[in-house]
């Protein structure tokens, strides 16, 4: 791992000089703060820090974004000890930028031809570089020279799923069903859901804007076809379907006790385990017909970033085997590279399916936009 001062040496003194230099706001001592928030057409944009040093010799700024979730889920989250780590380990002052909308409010800035605020993104996904291909005219982000990234060798091969090294797998879970064994059964297939033993009986993210709620949509479309997937979501609806906005809201819902079933997580065990008074009857795992969607999340770099090299140590950092067995017990998921594991006490509460679901990054290219688009105005239309 790049030390402290290998850091500032691949930044460059000059470079270093020029840059605007964040103090961390609550973290350390700086010599003013200001909390920068900037708005847009589709949310708010805010960067977590927002001092801005201008003296000679100051360490360099990094701005990584991320969604709530990342920095700020209403479980447990893995932001503010990478946060904590990379200032820590790096002569380097770190901020997150935390996106209302995730990824798409930087798709939406780039669309505007304004600043990003960014130098990249942590919790980027197969269906969101997709997405930014075709409705953007200019490369949103940038390649990885993956010799340039310590530990890349060890990425699980079934987590590489950008074939263009755009995004590191920095982060990995399978998309399935959490239930209360007190109140329902394991579902044993996906159509069961529509069935009267289920209704008013799952809540699931809005497919439209978080990557849960399409993982759930893609999964759809592998269980009943591109013709058979649409009646699916009308019979679901039709059979007390809740959605919410955010991830966030839709397990706080589940908390509460508003249905008996949500669409999360394959590790959610690994979360509800650390609670000694937690009830797991409410967290068992479904795996409907032996699957779930695999989901993959991954840093990336922006085209515009202020100096990529910044970035290239960030993605070693979250790369390397402690960081990836700390953030993934942190962020409830499993870790993406061979060299890294769980704890002993916490492994019997992974769940992997027999047979995970996914699709090609041209799949999704072509089409994930599309399918999303029709199950939201199904279930508008409900």
């Amino acid at each position: 791992m790049t030390s402290r001062r290998r850091f500032v040496a691949a930044v460059g003194s000059a470079t270093a000089a020029s840059l605007g230099l964040a103090g961390c706001v609550g973290d350390r001592e700086t010599t003013t703060a200001t909390e920068e928030t900037t708005t847009t057409t589709e949310g708010t944009t805010t960067t977590t820090g927002g001092t801005t040093a201008t003296q000679q010799g100051t360490p360099p700024r990094l701005r990584m974004g991320a969604s709530e979730t990342y920095v700020n889920a209403v479980s447990t989250s893995a932001g503010n000890w990478v946060k904590d780590a990379v200032q820590s380990e790096y002569t380097v002052d770190f901020d997150w930028v935390v996106a209302e909308n995730g990824v798409t409010e930087f798709m939406r800035r780039a669309q505007q031809g304004v600043d990003l605020g960014a130098d990249g993104y942590v919790g980027v996904t197969a269906a969101d570089l997709a997405r930014a291909d075709r409705e953007l005219s200019a490369p949103l982000f940038a390649a990885f020279d993956t010799d340039a990234v310590d530990n890349t060798d060890n990425v699980h091969d079934r987590f590489w799923i950008d074939g263009t090294d755009r995004m590191l797998p920095t982060g990995a879970s399978y998309v399935t069903i959490i239930y209360d064994e007190t109140v329902v059964d394991a579902p044993e297939t996906l159509a069961a859901l529509t069935t009267d033993e289920y209704s008013d009986g799952i809540l699931v993210p809005n497919p439209q804007n978080t990557a849960t709620g399409l993982a759930f949509v893609l999964w759809t479309v592998d269980a009943f076809g591109e013709d058979g997937f649409l009646e699916y979501w009308r019979r679901l609806a039709d059979n007390g379907l809740q959605t919410a906005g955010s991830w966030n809201a839709t397990y706080s819902a589940y908390s509460g006790g508003e249905a008996p079933m949500v669409m999360s997580y394959s590790t959610d065990q690994v979360y509800a385990s650390q609670d000694p008074d937690v009830d797991m009857a409410r967290h068992q795992v479904a795996f409907p017909g032996d699957s779930a969607y695999t989901y993959v999340s991954g840093t990336t770099k922006f085209e515009s970033a202020t100096n990529p090299a910044l970035v290239d140590t960030f993605a070693s950092f979250m790369l390397s085997g402690d960081t990836q067995r700390i953030v993934a017990e942190k962020n409830v998921g499993i870790p993406t590279v061979t060299n890294a594991s769980l704890p002993a006490e916490l492994r019997e509460y992974v769940h992997v399916p027999e047979a995970p679901i996914s699709h090609s990054a041209e799949t999704l290219r072509q089409h994930a936009d599309e399918w999303r688009a029709a199950v939201t105005r199904q279930i508008a239309s409900q």
